[in-house]
């Protein structure tokens, strides 16, 4: 009879030890980098409503004026607020902008007939800019419906 392992035996289990490793690994790596952009896609959704209470959809009474440029999030807390930003504040708020966007510009009149007379409105944030963080420009959108009001 023989005794211990042969040298097979033992490659065969460092590269399957090798392989459990690097899932492992990759996982972990994954997990670091969602919860790292998760605090992003929060103060994303901050600006939005930001730029929401700003200048509301609600409040637009013709379809010009449905696009907003680009603005930085802190011009939109000084538009909702009288209350000054804490350094924090604007330290989580530097490098985001929000802005809308009418993405039916030039509807004929066959497709505001079929869409009920409906524009389609698109909110974009954006943030992340070179040389900071991690170097990447981001966004975060949705569209919502408007009807001119009667």
């Amino acid at each position: 009879m023989r005794k211990g392992f042969t040298l097979l035996e033992v490659l065969i289990a460092a590269i399957i030890l090798g392989a459990g490793l690097a899932g492992i690994l990759v996982s972990m790596s994954q997990a670091q980098r969602l919860m790292l952009s998760q605090g992003d896609i929060e103060t994303a959704q901050e600006v939005m409503d930001l730029g929401e209470m700003a200048y509301p959809l609600e409040e637009v009474k013709d379809e010009e004026d449905l696009d907003v440029r680009e603005t930085r999030a802190t011009e939109l807390w000084d538009l909702v607020t009288d209350e000054r930003m804490t350094s924090e504040q604007r330290d989580k708020f530097h490098g985001y902008t929000w802005e809308r966007e009418n993405i039916d510009k030039h509807p004929k009149d066959d497709d505001l007939k079929r869409m009920n007379g409906l524009y389609r409105v698109r909110i974009t944030v954006t943030w992340g800019e070179r040389g900071q963080g991690r170097g990447r420009k981001q966004q975060e959108s949705y569209v919502a419906l408007w009807r001119k009001p009667e």
